[in-house]
């Protein structure tokens, strides 16, 4: 067999393995979720192990330890985070009809002003058709998303990731270095060190961006949190910290948080006091974010640019929902690595050099 016949075998076999992972992740999308986050818990987490059995621990009490600190910092924060998202869903579903009318009238107010320059706009039935029964039809919507959030997603999806996660996370944590250590075993020794390069450029990368993008999120969804609670709006704490968690894909967080924040400002309020107050807190989030929090806890030179950042992200949101969205940072990080090492075998090539 010639050289050329087995690099291609290889390729292949490379190729096939791909294949064959993606389809596992899509066909078993729906029950991985709690795994993955184990995982990604664990990565976390593995370096804080890593020095503390430096010190002549064991490799089982450190990991005990550390997952002892992150679970007792972690829990106290759901609980806090749980009830308070309770608490402020059920009392919007419950004034969701008072809302309701409330913007219809302050829309009716900015459409006849509009119809004073364009007389023949809408149709004259417009106001029954708009303000008639508005508030009794989001009703049954309103019982329908309180049902969906209490029996759907808080019974199965959190309760999954806090009883799987943490064990995940225990038992990844204890036998990382056995794992990795099998894996690299596989690698043919030609290519080792190639490997080894890449996946320590891939560490890099992922552990830059996924730990500092951690704290930028944090950090916004505190401001844009605090900032609209001190606004006066009511679901304000729940809207401005999830306008901050979904804020590691670029500008979707903000540009969504505002909206939602100026729709309950525009329903509850309608003042321009309000709604100046509501704009200069997502500026000054924006403005912190775009100068200080992302170019020191993220940096600049991860390699990853922010399109292709947004782009994988929303790619793994559609295929695979938020298993999907967890995964993409890494699977953009491998192929950029992987990219750069092709386009440098490819320039040292005859074909580039033209030799």
């Amino acid at each position: 067999m010639t050289k050329r016949e087995i690099n291609n075998q290889r390729y292949l076999l490379i190729l096939g393995v791909l294949l064959l992972v993606v389809a596992m992740l899509y066909l078993l999308r729906s029950v991985l979720l709690p795994f993955v986050v184990g995982i990604v818990v664990a990565y976390f987490l593995n370096p804080l192990v890593n020095k503390i059995t430096c010190n002549k621990i064991s490799r089982n009490t450190a990991t005990a330890l550390v997952m002892g600190l992150f679970l007792l910092l972690l829990l106290p924060f759901l609980v806090l985070l749980g009830s308070m998202a309770v608490h402020q869903i059920g009392e919007f579903v419950s004034n969701l009809p008072q809302y309701a009318n409330s913007f219809a009238l302050k829309i009716k107010d900015y459409v006849q002003n509009l119809q004073t320059y364009f007389p023949n706009l809408l149709d004259k039935n417009w106001e029954e058709m708009w303000q008639g029964n508005i508030g009794e039809s989001l009703k049954p919507l309103g019982k329908i998303f309180q049902k969906v959030v209490v029996n759907g997603f808080a019974f199965i999806n959190v309760i999954s990731l806090l009883l799987i996660s943490p064990v995940v996370a225990f038992y990844m944590l204890r036998d990382w270095q056995s794992f990795t250590g099998k894996i690299y075993d596989l690698i043919p020794h030609k290519h080792k060190q190639n490997v080894i390069d890449g996946v320590a450029a891939i560490d890099r990368i992922i552990s830059g961006y996924l730990r500092g993008q951690v704290m930028v999120c944090v950090a916004l969804g505190s401001f844009y949190a605090f900032g609209l609670w001190l606004v006066g709006l009511d679901l304000g704490l729940l809207v401005g910290f999830i306008a901050g968690i979904i804020s590691f894909i670029p500008y979707v967080g903000s540009i969504s948080g505002f909206l939602m924040a100026m729709v309950l400002v525009v329903t509850q309020y309608g003042t321009m006091s309000k709604i100046a107050a509501v704009v200069a807190v997502f500026l000054i989030g924006q403005f912190l974010e775009g100068n200080f929090l992302t170019p020191k806890l993220v940096g600049e030179n991860i390699g990853l640019h922010p399109v292709w950042v947004m782009f994988a992200l929303l790619a793994g949101g559609v295929l695979l929902g938020l298993l999907g969205m967890i995964i993409a940072v890494p699977f953009a990080a491998c192929v950029g690595v992987l990219l750069r090492y092709l386009i440098a075998q490819y320039k040292n090539s005859r074909l580039y050099l033209d030799e």
